[in-house]
């Protein structure tokens, strides 16, 4: 029988709770630090196995990752679905595909690690529009999109969905209590800061 994503997620410290800056700029008490998932090839090829699953009636050509989240997520998709994987990457600051191609016509799926809001996902349904391909969505690891704040792209299917509340900084009942620092993504601190996990 397969493991609950979630439980995947805490065996790899992939989820972490405390104080934290999103991508977005809202603060949150939980952050999915997904690197830790990619450090295990096995596990991540697990957790997307199902994602991979819901993909096949889509009739997928390329599977698209926005660097640097999505690339690993893409390539595991792709190895699944038996279709290209290839990544976006941000050139003067701009999305854009410096490496590959897509052709015209050809169906993609963004694939991404964890979406909130989806709004860094527009950038990358935008090359693949202007390149002539056809977005059908979004797959990803963790969908924490609200129903207040849907996500602008479709997700079409995800490992799991969190349903855990993110606030704007002026909001955030955690800055309020003033007992946990603010960590910033990528910070060194992020597992000092945050010890428990779900």
């Amino acid at each position: 029988m397969a493991r609950e994503a979630i439980e995947v997620l805490k065996e790899c410290e992939a989820f972490l709770e405390g104080h934290f800056l999103l991508s977005s700029g809202r603060h949150s008490g939980a952050y999915c630090q997904m690197a830790f998932l990619q450090q295990h090839p096995d596990r991540c090829a697990e957790v997307m196995a199902p994602v991979a699953e819901k993909l096949k009636e889509l009739n997928v050509d390329v599977v698209v990752g926005p660097a640097m989240g999505g690339i690993v997520y893409a390539y595991e998709l792709g190895r699944q679905l038996g279709k290209r994987a290839i990544f976006t990457e941000r050139v003067d600051n701009v999305m854009t595909l410096k490496r590959f191609r897509i052709h015209p016509g050809e169906r993609c799926i963004i694939a991404e690690d964890v979406v909130t809001t989806g709004v860094s996902s527009l950038e990358t349904k935008r090359v693949i529009e202007e390149a002539g391909g056809v977005c059908l969505g979004i797959a990803c690891v963790v969908d924490r999109t609200r129903a207040e704040a849907p996500s602008p792209i479709p997700i079409v299917a995800s490992a799991l969905k969190l349903d855990l509340p993110n606030y704007a900084p002026e909001e955030c009942p955690i800055c309020k209590e003033g007992k946990l620092p603010l960590v910033h993504l990528g910070s060194r601190k992020m597992k000092e800061a945050a010890k428990q996990t779900l």
